[in-house]
C-alpha cells in the first residue's frame, strides 16, 4: 500500500521562469528563496512519487470538450509555455491506474488520457518541488480556467476519494502530493457566454485545438504585456486567510464563498486553489508552514503552504 507523506501547495505564475529577481530582496525573491527550502524538505522526505494537481491555460483543453477533471495515466508531456519544461514528463502509471480504478469505484467518473499534455500550471510546480530529483508524477488537471467548473465542495469530495484512492493502492511507495495555482490574480475572461470576449478569441478558446502553438502564440505576447506592473490587483488579506483557513484544516468557509464570492475576493484566477483544496482534503491534515509574498509584478499572489515542517 502507498503512503501519502505530505502536501505542498504551491503557486504558479509564468513570470516566476520569466522574470526572475536579480536577488532575493525584488519581488518573487521571497518566493523563490522558500521554493528552495520546500524542495530541499522534499528531498529529506524521499517521496518515490508525485501526484501533482494543476489546471490547464488553455494549452490542451479547449471549449469543444472541456472535462473538469483529467488524470493521466500513461504518457505526459510539457508544453513549454513561459519557459516551463518542454517534453516528456514521467508518469507513474501503475499509481495513476490504481487512482483512476478507486475513484470511479466511489463514484467519480474522471476523463483519463493515454498522452496527456500539460501546461506551466502542472511543470511549475513539479519541478520547484521536485529540485533535481527525478521523480515521477500522476498528474491530475481541474478545469479551473472558466465555468461551468467543477463546485469547490465536489472537489473537497474528491480529495478525500483521491487520499483513499492512493492509500490503498498497490504501489508500495511514499507519494508527496503537490496542488498547484493560485493564488489571487485577476485575468481576463474566458467564458464563451461573455459578451466582453473579443470574437476571435472566443474562437481560439472553443476551437483552439485545431492550432495549439498558433494559439499559444498569438496569447503569449498578451499575458507577457501584463508583467511588471507594480499596481496589478492582488488581495494580500484574502491570500493570508486562506492559508490560515487551511492551517486549521476546516475547508468549508472556503468551499461555501462559492464561485461568484471567490471571484470577487481572489479574482478570476483565484478559481486556481480548487487544486489546494483537492490536495489537503487527500492528505486529510493542516498546513504547518507556509510562507507568502504579493507579487504584483507577476500579477499573483504568490503562496506555499506545506503539512510538514521547512527549515
Amino acid at each position: 500500500m502507498s503512503e501519502i507523506i505530505g502536501m505542498v501547495g504551491m503557486s504558479h505564475s509564468p513570470f516566476a521562469t520569466l522574470l526572475p529577481p536579480a536577488d532575493p530582496a525584488q519581488p518573487g525573491g521571497r518566493f523563490l528563496a522558500d521554493a528552495r527550502r520546500v524542495a530541499a524538505a522534499v528531498a529529506a522526505l524521499a517521496p518515490d512519487a508525485l501526484v501533482v494537481i494543476g489546471p490547464d491555460h488553455f494549452h490542451a483543453n479547449f471549449y469543444d470538450a472541456m472535462p473538469p477533471f483529467i488524470l493521466g495515466v500513461e504518457q505526459a508531456d510539457g508544453f513549454g509555455d513561459f519557459g516551463s519544461k518542454a517534453g516528456p514528463l514521467p508518469v507513474a502509471s501503475a499509481l495513476a491506474w490504481s487512482i483512476r480504478d478507486a475513484l470511479a469505484d466511489d463514484g467519480f467518473d474522471l476523463t483519463l488520457s493515454y498522452a496527456l499534455t500539460v501546461d506551466h500550471g502542472i511543470a511549475q510546480s513539479y519541478d520547484m518541488v521536485r529540485g533535481t530529483a527525478d521523480l515521477p508524477m500522476v498528474p491530475l488537471v481541474v478545469n479551473t480556467a472558466a465555468p461551468p467548473l467543477p463546485g469547490m465542495p465536489r472537489c473537497v469530495q474528491l480529495g478525500r476519494s483521491l487520499g483513499a484512492a492512493i492509500r490503498g493502492s498497490g504501489y508500495a511507495g511514499r507519494v508527496l502530493l503537490v496542488a498547484s495555482g493560485g493564488l489571487s490574480h485577476w485575468l481576463p475572461s474566458n467564458d464563451p457566454r461573455d459578451p466582453s470576449v473579443a470574437a476571435d478569441r472566443r474562437e481560439a478558446v472553443i476551437r483552439g485545438r485545431k492550432d495549439t502553438r498558433a494559439f499559444a502564440a498569438a496569447r503569449e505576447p498578451r499575458v507577457l504585456a501584463m508583467a511588471g506592473n507594480p499596481d496589478a490587483p492582488v488581495n494580500a488579506e484574502w491570500d493570508r486567510w486562506f492559508l490560515k483557513q487551511l492551517g486549521t484544516a476546516d475547508l468549508a468557509p472556503v468551499a461555501d464563498l462559492g464561485d461568484e464570492g471567490l471571484e470577487r475576493m481572489a479574482g478570476s484566477g483565484g478559481h486556481e486553489i480548487r487544486t489546494w483544496l483537492i490536495g489537503l482534503a487527500a492528505m486529510g491534515r493542516p498546513l504547518v508552514w507556509t510562507s507568502y509574498e504579493p507579487v504584483p509584478e507577476w500579477i499573483t499572489g504568490m503562496g506555499i503552504g506545506t503539512t510538514f515542517e521547512v527549515s
